[in-house]
């Protein structure tokens, strides 16, 4: 690996880390907020976890329809970016595990 890209991996490492659990939080709310429907999501602080979940919810709801009434899409983004989120930078995610070995090699 190149030292610059060694030197900027802890901050990448982190900076994903953060950007996936913010993503993670914002459908958890969604989830909570298919109870709501009657909240608007154009007002209020809402369109701060509407705006950037909506693309994702929208392309999904073209392949998964609504079960019992019921939009499932946030529940499955959640499970998407748990996966996503362990697989890259769990414990023994991938860019944890890169990490540790150029910590252990310098």
């Amino acid at each position: 690996m190149t030292p610059l890209l060694l030197q900027l991996l802890p901050a990448i490492h982190l900076a994903l880390g953060l950007l996936l659990a913010a993503l993670t939080l914002a459908f958890l709310l969604r989830i909570v907020l298919t109870w709501y429907p009657q909240v608007d999501l154009n007002r209020g602080a809402w369109p701060l976890i509407a705006w950037p979940t909506e693309p994702f919810l929208a392309a999904t709801r073209k392949v998964v329809s609504p079960i019992g009434g019921v939009d499932v899409t946030p529940v499955i983004w959640v499970g998407l970016l748990s996966l996503v989120r362990e697989l890259l930078v769990g414990q023994q995610g991938l860019l944890s595990q890169v990490l540790m070995r150029a910590e252990t090699l310098s």
